[in-house]
């Protein structure tokens, strides 16, 4: 397991707060996700690992929005997530941790497939898409 973390990055720490989150989301209660993801990254300010926990709550109203139907309200989140992302990847915040417990490259692919000018249906294979079960997950 790596060890060697710089400030900033996603840590095991970061992995074991988000676990409530996770569950909530894999529940598919998303709204909830969203409100216990976002205490974590109010709580984070100053940490880059933060946009970890914003795109995990992006992703999630936007699915709340997609049950809703508010097709509006589900791509002007998930473009949001799409650029959270992208400075997950340019900080280098991410770890091996959210690869190995979170799916993390499947997740972005799903994301990242939703076009600009998206249909509800585009939705689809991202409301089906679940995290790695946290009370499965090793000791970490």
């Amino acid at each position: 397991m790596e060890t060697n973390y710089h400030y900033g990055q996603f840590t095991e720490e970061h992995l074991n707060l988000l676990k409530t989150g996770i569950s909530l989301y894999n529940e598919g209660k998303f709204w909830e996700c969203h409100e216990e993801v976002e205490d974590l990254w109010l709580a984070d300010y100053g940490d880059d690992a933060r946009y970890v926990y914003w795109t995990v709550i992006q992703v999630a109203t936007s699915l709340y929005h997609y049950l809703d139907g508010n097709l509006n309200g589900a791509e002007g989140m998930i473009r949001k997530a799409k650029r959270k992302l992208d400075i997950c990847e340019k900080k280098n915040i991410e770890t091996e941790l959210l690869y190995k417990y979170l799916s993390w490259e499947k997740f972005k692919k799903i994301i990242r497939k939703i076009p600009e000018k998206s249909t509800i249906d585009d939705y689809n294979e991202l409301y089906s898409f679940k995290f790695k079960n946290p009370n499965h997950w090793e000791k970490i």
